[in-house]
């Protein structure tokens, strides 16, 4: 099934991945949060504001976990909210995990602290229901930035494209920002050479703006910085 993304009221649906993906685009910065789901398990990437809208779009699924890619305030924003209104654990990086429970004051937007559940290193597989996910370790825009790599022959019953979730590491036709703190444009070299060896048809779910492919990006990112 060819890869297309079409609006669905507030939420944008992604048909002809290897699983269930739609996603909302929120807060002053227009992060996207993504909600993914198999036959058994639904979480959430990235809660960037409005815990609420991102309950409502759940449509009553319960939410099974909650996967934060790095510690920067527009990707968690929601992230203490939802946790509270419905109980789903949180997993992010062992090194951004301290960021994220010890939230700086005056981060914008406004963020709360909120606990991490379980530490994720390079290498690790997440298996949430039918899905295997392989964390990569992509530092570089923040020192424990990950990215989640899905390939659809991983779990039982997926069918369809290769699934990455990139958070701000890669964009469609850029990167994320070296120049804040704990950025590092020598590591973001590294993190990106880690991505460009997955298969081209691999559908990338950015942190901002539109989704891409590895494909779509050989030759606008990976060409130039690897």
């Amino acid at each position: 099934m060819k890869l297309s993304v079409k609006r669905d009221g507030r939420t944008f649906r992604v048909t002809g991945a290897a699983v269930d993906i739609k996603y909302l685009v929120l807060g002053p910065i227009e992060n996207n949060t993504f909600i993914i789901s198999d036959d058994t398990t639904t979480f959430v990437v990235d809660p960037s504001d409005n815990a609420s809208a991102i309950v409502a779009a759940l449509g009553g699924k319960k939410l099974d976990a909650i996967v934060v890619t790095h510690h920067h305030a527009d990707h968690t924003s929601a992230l203490a909210d939802l946790k509270a209104m419905t109980n789903a654990p949180v997993y992010a990086s062992a090194i951004d995990a301290p960021v994220i429970e010890n939230q700086p004051a005056g981060e914008f937007p406004p963020t709360k602290s909120c606990k991490v559940d379980h530490l994720l290193k390079d290498g690790d597989k997440l298996r949430l229901g039918n899905m295997v996910w392989r964390v990569i370790a992509t530092p570089g825009h923040t020192p424990g930035g990950i990215c989640l790599f899905l390939e659809s022959d991983s779990g039982k019953y997926l069918d369809g494209a290769n699934v990455l979730i990139a958070g701000d590491t890669l964009f469609c036709a850029s990167i994320g920002r070296t120049d804040f703190p704990g950025g590092n444009a020598k590591q973001m070299r590294a993190s990106l050479r880690k991505l460009s060896q997955l298969p081209d048809e691999t559908l990338v779910l950015t942190g901002h703006n539109s989704l891409t492919t590895i494909g779509d990006e050989q030759r606008r990112v990976f060409a130039y910085y690897c």
